[in-house]
């Protein structure tokens, strides 16, 4: 298992501010701004979801966008590097649970037709207990995942406009805050397919270039970087490509499990199924969706080729501030910075040109800040939406609810600026986390609420109660504690090696799904009205662009 280390930023990145990479970020930003501002909304429905007016591909691309975070960007090419095999499961369960999504749930959740995640668990389990849950799980879910997109944030921000770390959090949070306030979730998913565009075309550009400039790839460095693969493994570092090196077959299976099934309960994934017009455009999205987050997942482990043979020679620009100095032993124990910044740290040792290494980086800043988009969003609608109007003012106006809503937009990015001044773990440990907490607690009640009517009220507030203290409970024993009390190590090391706090779904899905299930045989089933909806998601009749299951039943 990877240690969560305090974050030092000095890395060997060359910081300072560079023209042409400077004038790119700030016409990014200045581009995400003026699309918020065209696309402002004044209604919730365009707020929450965008009017259910986009199409397959747009949506395609926003689920790349919000899905291709710093995380991805910059982060997952770090752990492989960092960690070898066990970083792949990084890239396996990210991937993999699309095509859950893809089959179980795409099409029944946008023909159950709500707002938001907490929105189908208070309405399929007629609880406004279990909504009001399902809201702070939410709200929880996106403040820990959006720490990780600030750090990535303040990285590149060091290396574009020669900021300091804290700066770099500061100003890029507080643009993303600007546009999502002002554009709801109509004008995000535009910029999120913009930002999409910008984050592929600098990933991919760079590593390209990194292999013709180091001769090691011409047409296609996906399959093209065996005999680079190789030297890495023999003569830098045979622990690279060994399975078990750095973790257990435990930890490396319960690790992938928890991001397959995270991926299927993360609130703001799901919302981007309510955004479009009808079940059919919902299964495309996640096709389309797929296709695009591929395009950058395969190139992760070349970049982390790459740079491991970079890092390592000293003739690198560079390189002599990390391994020949004794900062390393080798690319594999590099500084936490150097690897959360290792795919622009890439294109900066293979002497690229500045401004290339510039585009590289403000790539990882639209990735940031898609992903940052995409969570306060979800966080805003919980707010403002499910504990606001549903559970303390049924009554309150759409005015009010939009004020709520920018308002916790706007408190919700500060608490994450401040915390990511001094993040408690790595980027993608930090996401990790949050994708433990989204299957521990939302994925069984989200997948038995679509698939088995019986389920009830009683068994899914035991099955989110049981999800919440593993997952957090894991979390806080092995990283929250430790990082703030000082305590060396985890608090129980047994704990933490059988429920780690970035892969508690392995133990904390199944038995979320035991309570439920259990829980739901010995109460009183659901009304019928409830069962009527959960058979109307698995219709085969097409549905109406505003339409939704609760419409359908109540017109039969």
């Amino acid at each position: 298992m990877i240690e969560s280390v305090p974050l030092q930023y000095e890395t060997a990145l060359d910081p300072g501010f560079k023209l042409i990479p400077a004038l790119t970020v700030i016409g990014m930003m200045v581009l995400f701004l003026g699309v918020g501002y065209f696309f402002r909304v004044a209604a919730v429905d365009e707020l929450w979801v965008a009017g259910r007016s986009i199409g397959p591909i747009e949506n395609g691309m926003a689920i790349g966008a919000n899905w291709m975070s710093a995380a991805s960007y910059l982060g997952v090419a770090a752990l492989i590097a960092t960690a070898g095999y066990y970083g792949l499961g990084f890239v396996v369960g990210w991937t993999t649970g699309y095509f859950i999504l893809l089959i179980f749930m795409a099409a029944q959740f946008r023909r159950f037709g709500k707002y938001t995640a907490p929105d189908f668990v208070g309405d399929r389990f007629y609880s406004q207990r279990a909504r009001g849950l399902a809201a702070f799980t939410t709200l929880v879910i996106a403040f820990v995942y959006a720490i990780g997109q600030g750090s990535g944030m303040g990285l590149m921000a060091q290396y574009i406009l020669g900021l300091s770390y804290e700066a770099g959090v500061v100003i890029f949070m507080g643009v993303t805050i600007a546009y999502v306030a002002l554009s709801g979730m109509l004008g995000t998913t535009k910029n999120m397919a913009i930002q999409y565009v910008i984050l592929i075309i600098a990933f991919t550009l760079g590593l390209y270039a990194v292999g013709w400039s180091q001769g090691w790839s011409t047409v296609f460095p996906y399959l093209e970087t065996g005999p680079e693969t190789a030297m890495l493994i023999d003569e830098l570092n045979q622990q690279f490509a060994e399975p078990f090196a750095f973790s257990t077959f435990y930890a490396w299976v319960a690790l992938t499990v928890s991001l397959i099934l995270g991926t299927c309960g993360l609130p703001h994934v799901l919302v981007r199924f309510y955004t479009v017009d009808n079940e059919r455009t919902a299964r495309w999205s996640t096709v389309w969706g797929l296709l695009f987050i591929c395009i950058l997942y395969w190139g992760t482990a070349v970049y982390a080729v790459f740079g491991g043979l970079l890092y390592e020679d000293p003739a690198q620009p560079g390189a002599e501030t990390a391994v020949t100095e004794g900062v390393a032993d080798t690319f594999m124990g590099m500084p936490a910075a150097d690897s959360d910044a290792l795919v622009a740290l890439t294109a900066q040792l293979a002497d690229l040109p500045e401004w290339l290494v510039g585009l590289v980086a403000a790539g990882a800043v639209a990735a940031a800040l898609a992903t940052t988009a995409g969570l306060f969003i979800s966080a805003s609608s919980a707010a403002a939406h499910d504990i606001y109007t549903n559970l303390y003012k049924p009554e309150s106006t759409q005015r009010e609810q939009m004020i709520v809503g920018r308002s916790t937009i706007l408190g919700i990015g500060i608490l994450v600026t401040l915390v990511a001044l001094n993040p408690p773990a790595l980027i993608g440990e930090m996401v990790a986390m949050s994708f433990a907490i989204a299957a521990c607690v939302f994925f069984p009640v989200f997948f038995l609420g679509l698939w088995w009517e019986n389920a009830t009220r009683e068994g899914a507030l035991a099955g989110m109660v049981t999800g919440i203290v593993v997952s957090f409970g894991a979390i806080a024993n092995d990283t929250a504690i430790p990082m703030y009390t000082g305590v060396e190590g985890a608090v129980s090391s047994e704990l933490a090696a059988i429920v780690p706090g970035v892969a508690s779904a392995l133990v904390g899905v199944p038995l979320a799904f035991a309570a439920i299930i259990i829980v739901s045989l010995i109460t009183e089933n659901p009304p019928q009205d409830v069962k009527r909806l959960v058979r109307q998601c698995h219709s085969p009749e097409p549905m109406e662009q505003m339409e939704s299951a609760e419409d359908v039943t109540a017109d039969d």
